[in-house]
C-alpha cells in the first residue's frame, strides 16, 4: 500500500469507525458505513463537435483519455451514442463521454489527493455544500475544470473539460454519510 491510501485507510479505522459508533449508536465495526466505490465521469460532447471527422478526432480522443487516466490512475470507458440526434450533431456510435469506477487502493489514493490536494486549488471553493449528497448517502461533486489536478500539466492539454465525482457509500442514511465525509477530513458546509 502507498503511503497515501494506507493514512486515509488507518485514519478510517482509528478514529472515524469509533467516532460513528459513537454518534450513531452502532455495536458492530461493519455497521459503520464506509466509501464503497468512487466514480469519475466526463461529457465530450462540445470537444469532439469542435473536431473534425476522422484521424484529427481519433488523435484528440486518445489525448483527452490519457489526460482521463492521469487523473484517475486507470484507464476509461468510452460511452458510446445510442443513438444519432442531429441537434447535438452526435451519430449513433460516436464516443460521447469517459468513465471510471475506482475501488480499493486506486480509491483511496485519488480520494486522498482531491481532499489534500484538488478541493483546495478549485477557484473560490467554500466547501462542499450538503445538498451534494442524496439521500441514499452518496456524494456527487462537480469540477469544472480538470487543470485543478497537479497531475496534468496545464500548458499541455489543449482541451479543458469537467468532471463528475460520485462517492458511492454504504451509509443508509444522509446524516450518516455527511457525518463519514467529515470524519475523513472532507469541507463539508455546516448544515442549514
Amino acid at each position: 500500500m502507498s503511503g497515501a491510501a494506507l493514512k486515509l485507510v488507518q485514519k478510517y479505522k482509528k478514529e472515524v469507525i469509533p467516532e460513528m459508533k459513537k454518534i450513531f449508536h452502532l455495536k458492530n465495526d461493519l455497521a459503520v458505513p464506509k466509501i464503497v466505490k468512487v466514480v469519475v465521469n466526463t461529457g465530450l460532447g462540445r470537444i469532439m463537435m469542435a473536431a473534425s471527422q476522422g484521424k484529427v478526432r481519433d488523435e484528440l480522443l486518445n489525448d483527452l483519455k490519457k489526460d482521463f487516466s492521469l487523473i484517475t490512475g486507470q484507464w476509461p470507458k468510452e460511452g458510446k451514442a445510442k443513438k444519432s440526434i442531429s441537434a447535438f450533431k452526435t451519430r449513433e456510435g460516436m464516443t460521447i463521454g469517459l468513465s471510471t469506477t475506482l475501488r480499493g487502493k486506486r480509491m483511496n489514493d485519488f480520494l486522498e489527493r482531491l481532499i489534500k490536494i484538488v478541493l483546495p486549488r478549485v477557484r473560490d471553493f467554500r466547501g462542499i455544500d450538503q445538498q451534494a449528497f442524496d439521500e441514499k448517502g452518496n456524494l456527487n461533486i462537480g469540477i469544472k475544470e480538470m487543470v485543478v489536478f497537479p497531475e496534468v500539466p496545464a500548458q499541455s492539454s489543449k482541451h479543458l473539460f469537467g468532471l463528475e465525482i460520485t462517492a458511492v457509500t454504504s451509509a443508509k442514511t444522509k446524516e450518516q454519510a455527511v457525518e463519514l465525509f467529515k470524519l475523513l477530513g472532507f469541507p463539508i458546509k455546516k448544515g442549514q
